[in-house]
């Protein structure tokens, strides 16, 4: 299938089948994001190629990170995870062009791609046909994904268990299905993956909880409470979270819980 002529929501990234007439995108009209001022807008990933590419970033030896150059939409980042049995694409960007393309190839392919929420999802079929690798995404989120093909498993569950010790855990809160994924091989103590399930703070000391992070809404503090029992249960001392800057080596375990304190 072409991808390239399909609609791509200028405001989130996200891209919508062939059957898609109405001016709206169902992402952005949660009240977790928002419509922009001046109205929805939409563009191809074949003009987005014109002047966008993707930039791929080492973290480490395992662990790479992609972001459309200059930023687009929302401006999220995925990662490549290179793991024995297969590797794992966690989240996605609204953008594949050849260089990614043959990166990834050169390091083994895609095994499977992963998601944290919707806000990723964007043109992920593209990116699951392209390496012909199945895109696994929590029951509870299935209601936003719009352009569906036959890569998707909907799993369901507190964790599921990938392979190379990968697991995948659903926290919820932003969104009913919100998932991060454990590496516990990566850091010392492991490494979580997890988008904006929290959102981390400019002054690098502080996770954020909440529905909606550009809209401010908070979550009821016993969605809270069962959050901080989630992490709590996770051994990890490295988070790598939405924007590039939301890296935290080493002591994330202590700022997680120090955030969970704050709330009375």
């Amino acid at each position: 299938m072409n991808h390239n002529h399909l609609k791509v929501c200028t405001a989130c990234g996200t891209q919508y089948p062939e059957d898609h007439t109405e001016n709206k995108c169902i992402i952005c009209e949660d009240e977790r994001q928002a419509v922009p001022q001046n109205g929805q807008s939409w563009t191809t990933h074949e003009k987005l190629l014109e002047k966008h590419s993707v930039k791929i970033k080492k973290i480490n030896d395992k662990l790479y990170e992609f972001l459309v150059n200059p930023t687009f939409s929302i401006g999220q980042r995925a990662f490549l995870i290179i793991s024995e049995n297969g590797n794992v694409l966690w989240d996605c960007i609204p953008l594949l062009d050849e260089g990614a393309i043959e990166f990834i190839k050169s390091k083994g392919g895609l095994k499977a791609i992963a998601f944290s929420h919707p806000h990723y999802y964007s043109n992920m079929r593209m990116w699951a046909e392209a390496f012909n690798c199945k895109i696994y995404i929590h029951q509870k989120d299935q209601e936003w994904v719009v352009n569906r093909g036959n890569y998707i498993e909907y799993w369901n569950g507190d964790y599921i268990e990938l392979w190379d010790q990968l697991k995948l855990h659903h926290i919820g809160g932003h969104f009913e299905g919100s998932s991060i994924i454990e590496i516990p091989w990566i850091s010392e103590n492991g490494t979580l993956l997890i988008g904006d399930t929290m959102y981390l703070s400019p002054s690098m000391k502080h996770f954020a909880t909440m529905r909606s992070y550009p809209n401010r809404i908070p979550l009821p503090l016993n969605e809270i409470r069962r959050i901080e029992k989630r992490f709590d249960e996770i051994t990890f001392d490295t988070i790598y979270g939405f924007y590039s800057y939301q890296n935290v080596e080493n002591n994330a375990k202590e700022i997680v819980r120090s955030s969970f304190e704050k709330y009375q």
